[in-house]
This record gives C-alpha cells, structure tokens and sequence, in this order.
C-alpha cells in the first residue's frame, strides 16, 4: 500500500508557519540591530479589486460563486482548493 499524499490545506499551514517563523526572524534581528520600526498594528483591510473594501456577504458571493464552477467543471479541484483557501483567508474576524 502506497503512502497517503498530504493534503493542499497541509501544505498552507506548513508554508504559513514557516513564512511566520521567518518574519518573526528578521523582526528579532532588526530589533537586535536597533534599526527595526514597529510594524503596523491596524488589521488588514480586505479590498476588492477596485480598491474597495469587500463585506464578509460579497465574500461569501464569491465563495458560492467558486463552488458553482466547481460543480459546473469549469475549474479543476486544485485551482477550486486554492482559491477558496484565498477567499476564506480574506474574511474578516473579529
């Protein structure tokens, strides 16, 4: 019996943690450095294409409008996984 594959949410969460471990990194050497700036502490806006902010239900429009493709097999199950994972990043939580 082969080996079981890792799933595509697997590797985000491996990708994540290792891009956070990495900024975290650099953080600590240019506070060692003394030539680090505090980093911005407002949350990150969730802006539409045209620069708009987009509210969590124009989210979930699109998010509906994804699995529509899906199911219609306009896009293939990998670009269908990815793009969610992007969507379902971009809703805010409070």
């Amino acid at each position: 019996m082969g080996a079981q594959r890792t799933s595509f949410e697997k590797l985000q969460r491996d990708r994540a943690k290792k891009a956070k471990a990495a900024n975290k990194r650099e953080r600590r050497q240019e506070r060692a450095d003394g030539s680090g700036e505090e980093p911005p502490t407002s949350p990150e806006v969730v802006l539409a294409d045209d620069g708009k902010e987009l509210t969590a239900s124009e989210l979930l429009a699109l998010v509906e409008e994804l699995h529509r493709q899906f199911k219609d097999e306009e896009i293939e199950f990998d670009e269908f996984e990815e793009r969610k994972v992007e969507l379902m990043a971009r809703l805010p939580v409070d």
